[in-house]
């Protein structure tokens, strides 16, 4: 797999990029997207949706694996995407939010992690690009997402007693 590119539509280099979100920093408040979550949870989505026809066959439930619908439900990671730029979002974060081997292994897809935040980063660029075409006044940005893990660090059985 290529590489992305870190220099955002509509810019010829990072350092543009850059200059641009801090003068716009000095005349206006920059907004980030809202919860991916709850957006997806909308879409009333099954099973078989979140499976799609890659991963029809894979031995765990994949239903609430959020970031696996970056593949098998793009189309609907990009409109996610695309309707917090249109309703003014500046930045918006990669569906990656489980997006790590850790997190991954409950769903056996430690394996696609790479593929996983590689394809969430493209589709949100993507949104973001098309966008820029409809506003060219106004560049919008892809922030890359990680939640927290569902392991704890610790080794004590009590959280009362780290």
């Amino acid at each position: 797999m290529a590489p992305l590119s870190f220099v955002p539509a509509g810019f010829d280099s990072r350092r543009a990029a850059t200059e641009y979100i801090e003068a716009e920093l000095t005349k206006r408040i920059m907004f980030l997207d809202g919860a991916m979550g709850t957006q997806i949870q909308d879409l009333r989505l099954n099973e078989a949706d979140f499976r799609g026809e890659r991963f029809k066959d894979h031995p765990k439930d994949l239903k609430g694996n959020n970031d696996l619908l970056v593949l098998t439900q793009p189309k609907s990671i990009y409109t996610i995407h695309r309707n917090y730029l249109l309703a003014g979002a500046d930045f918006i974060e990669t569906n990656t939010f489980s997006g790590t081997t850790i997190a991954q292994a409950d769903y056996a897809a430690e394996d696609i992690v790479y593929e996983l935040n590689k394809v969430a980063a493209e589709i949100a660029r993507d949104a973001c690009r098309d966008v820029l075409k409809e506003t060219p006044d106004r560049p919008r940005f892809v922030c890359g997402a990680i939640g927290p893990t569902n392991r704890t660090c610790s080794i004590s059985p009590s959280v009362e007693n780290p």
